[in-house]
């Protein structure tokens, strides 16, 4: 079994790879993306992670579902609705049935378990919580969802910090912590650590188990140089203090994490790395195409020998 940590458009494509290599694939998602927009609940990273792993991912674009209509949103526009978040006209039965679901008492993880039976998917995503968090970026324009911040605001204002609002009383998922116990090997995709990643970590109880597991967890670095390779995620390092590298990626990953994978142009990072008792894993990470995610998820399950 393979466990997965992921969150934002950089991982979908990882997870797609790591499925075509196993039946048994859990994907642990983050929810702190998650918004209320629209009278509707979104959560653009656990359907992101359903549409990619049933071919419906509009992959030009990263999130949505490909060839999607948008007559619903051209009439809320005409009818004086403030839109900054696209939502097709397929994306929309999603967030609908979602939030009928919610108001019925359903958890989150129990109507995104029926959703990926009916989009047919063999891997298992789990959210990382069933309670309500949300990552607000801190910035000069005031408190920002991430989602306003990226999608609204286009990433212009500048991050003076960044919080997890609601991480205080939130709850790891059970069955979350059960499929890291069972994994042979456990993955952190080449999410932004900070805004994907780092909110699971945040849900009480799962960095503990996270620990716990180091020595069969194995980390892919989202940055090569000092450039992120999708998403900003420098902006979002530098106010957290985090050196924009991959050694600034491993400094941060270092108390649970076993491998680190960085693009074999960073070779002159591998000592420092070693040096935080995490082995370096030098190779191409970039995944431009679908035999790049299949080739990279082979070669992080084959520095595992028991895989």
């Amino acid at each position: 079994m393979i466990t997965v940590l992921a969150g934002g458009s950089g991982s979908v494509k990882l997870v797609r790879g790591l499925a075509s290599q196993t039946k048994d694939l859990t994907v642990i998602s983050n929810v702190a993306d998650n918004i209320w927009l629209y009278g509707l609940y979104i959560c653009p990273d656990i359907d992101t992670v359903i549409y990619g792993l049933a071919d419906l991912l509009d992959k030009k674009q990263g999130w949505g579902i490909r060839n999607d209509t948008f007559k619903c949103l051209s009439q809320m526009d005409m009818l004086g609705e403030k839109l900054w978040f696209k939502i097709g006209d397929r994306d929309l039965a999603t967030h609908l049935l979602r939030t009928g679901m919610l108001k019925d008492g359903k958890k989150l993880s129990e109507i995104t378990e029926w959703m990926r039976r009916k989009y047919g998917i063999e891997a298992k995503v789990i959210p990382a919580s069933d309670n309500r968090m949300e990552t607000k970026i801190v910035t000069d324009k005031g408190n920002l969802h991430i989602q306003e911040f990226w999608v609204k605001y286009r990433a212009q204002p500048n991050v003076l910090n960044i919080v997890y609002d609601g991480a205080d009383t939130s709850r790891v998922n059970p069955k979350a912590i059960d499929a890291l116990r069972r994994s042979k090997i456990v993955v952190i995709a080449p999410g932004n650590p900070i805004t994907s990643i780092g909110p699971i970590l945040a849900v009480k109880g799962m960095r503990k188990e996270i620990i716990d597991q180091r020595r069969k967890i194995i980390a892919v670095s989202p940055i090569i140089g000092k450039e992120a390779i999708s998403g900003p995620a420098a902006k979002y390092m530098k106010a957290m203090s985090i050196q924009n590298s991959p050694l600034g990626v491993a400094r941060y990953y270092s108390d649970f994490i076993e491998k680190f994978a960085i693009s074999a142009s960073d070779h002159q990072l591998s000592t420092e790395i070693s040096k935080l008792d995490i082995q370096p894993c030098e190779t191409d990470i970039i995944m431009r195409n679908d035999d790049d995610e299949i080739r990279l998820a082979l070669y992080l399950l084959r520095q595992f020998k028991r895989f």
